[in-house]
């Protein structure tokens, strides 16, 4: 099937094949073509263009978007999507002036959303899934990583990654699976974090491996979860299975865990909510990418992550959701570009940069996801008539996307 799409107001995110991450400077420019055309053939996209250059026939559907932007599907590197069901309470308790540690401290938090999961069905755990990631389609994600981490035992983060299994399979979308069984200390291993710790490396990682179920492993590295050390034991033992370290960092203390990372070869860090200069210059001229959340920091009024030191310190950087129940219950990477603006005080050019083909190579896809390159994927966003992409991150509380394609299909 090839289908032109003809009259795009602006195509955005035209890019040469062997650009894989945007970093610096360069995050300032989103390359485009102004009355432009874009032809797919089945999931790839064939060819594009200026109008006047147009010389396509035989096409088997011409679709006139006049006055529309094209640009590609967001790319949404860092979500829990998969969990069972919410924690509004604990929303409440913040706005009665309780901190994330101490909801955490009292049994909330992680450890609540796991004694959730542990209580629900597979088939149950699935369906709540399935609505979530049908929704953050809807908003134009096209490539999204999902953790496990809400099970902390072997028999429930196995569930959970038998459910990204399940999605994957039966949605039209790229899908990456990240282990995180060090993402708490579950209750019964509080006087005994190493016993867990070992678990994690003698039973559920070697689980997870021999059924193929991840293809990335994650730490939360943070002061009263797991520290450098254990950091690094946990990654070193992953190495035989070759699953890639994809690090939650700097959320709340800087303590190490970012040049930890970088010696053990992530291919992203992420949150860096706290950033000292020492852990800017150790991510320079590297191959991690660090990742912000903001909607994390927005709905817990932390601080937002520096992207606009970073950036300007020569680093490239990335926009995810950290879609979860706790500290950031949204997916929608629309809201995303738009704070990552406002609060973050990056461009629309840098955030869209961040949320496509940084986000892409922040989850291993920059070679078939991010941005509009003949050989990748049809995955794109087709706005509203809008004046200009710079409306899309101004208009934050709309909804500016008329349709979304996903492998040539529009959803």
């Amino acid at each position: 099937m090839r289908i032109l799409y003809i009259n795009i107001k602006e195509l955005l995110q035209v890019r040469e094949e062997n650009t894989y991450k945007i970093s610096g400077k360069e995050m300032s420019k989103l390359p485009t073509i102004k009355n432009a055309f874009l032809l797919i053939e089945d999931d790839l996209i064939k060819d594009f263009g200026p109008m006047e250059t147009l010389s396509i026939d035989a096409v088997d559907k011409t679709i006139d978007v006049t006055g529309r932007i094209i640009l590609p599907s967001w790319c949404d590197s860092h979500t829990h999507l998969v969990y069972a069901g919410n924690r509004e309470q604990e929303f409440v308790d913040r706005i009665n002036g309780l901190t994330y540690e101490e909801i955490a401290n009292k049994g909330g938090g992680i450890l609540n959303s796991a004694k959730t999961l542990q209580e629900t069905s597979e088939e149950e755990l699935y369906e709540q899934s399935c609505k979530r990631l049908e929704t953050v389609m809807k908003m134009g994600t096209g490539a999204i990583e999902i953790k496990s981490g809400y099970g902390l035992t072997a028999e429930a983060e196995l569930k959970m990654l038998k459910v990204i299994e399940l999605l994957k399979q039966n949605y039209n979308i790229a899908i990456k699976s990240t282990f995180l069984g060090a993402h708490a200390v579950p209750s019964e291993y509080k006087n005994n974090k190493q016993a867990y710790i070992d678990k994690i490396i003698n039973e559920i990682l070697p689980k997870v491996a021999k059924a193929n179920l991840a293809e990335y492993i994650d730490v939360f590295c943070e002061e009263g979860y797991f520290s450098v050390a254990d950091m690094e034991a946990i990654l070193e033992s992953s190495k035989e299975y070759h699953l890639i370290p994809k690090v939650h960092v700097n959320q709340f203390n800087a303590i190490g865990g970012i040049k930890a990372s970088v010696k053990l070869n992530a291919l992203s860090v992420d949150h860096l909510e706290v950033m000292k200069e020492e852990d800017i210059e150790v991510l320079k001229n590297t191959e991690t990418m660090p990742v912000g959340l903001p909607l994390c920091s927005y709905f817990l009024s932390i601080p937002y992550a520096p992207a606009r030191k970073m950036i300007d310190s020569g680093l490239p950087f990335a926009l995810a959701t950290d879609y979860n129940p706790g500290s950031s219950p949204s997916g929608n990477m629309n809201l995303v570009v738009a704070t990552a603006c406002i609060k973050m005080r990056i461009t629309p050019e840098e955030a869209i940069n961040a949320a496509t083909i940084n986000g892409a190579y922040a989850m291993g896809l920059s070679k078939t996801h991010g941005s509009i390159t003949k050989g990748k994927k049809a995955n794109f966003i087709i706005t509203k008539e809008i004046p200009s992409y710079g409306y899309l991150p101004y208009d934050f509380g709309n909804t500016n996307i008329e349709t979304v394609v996903l492998n040539g299909i529009t959803i």
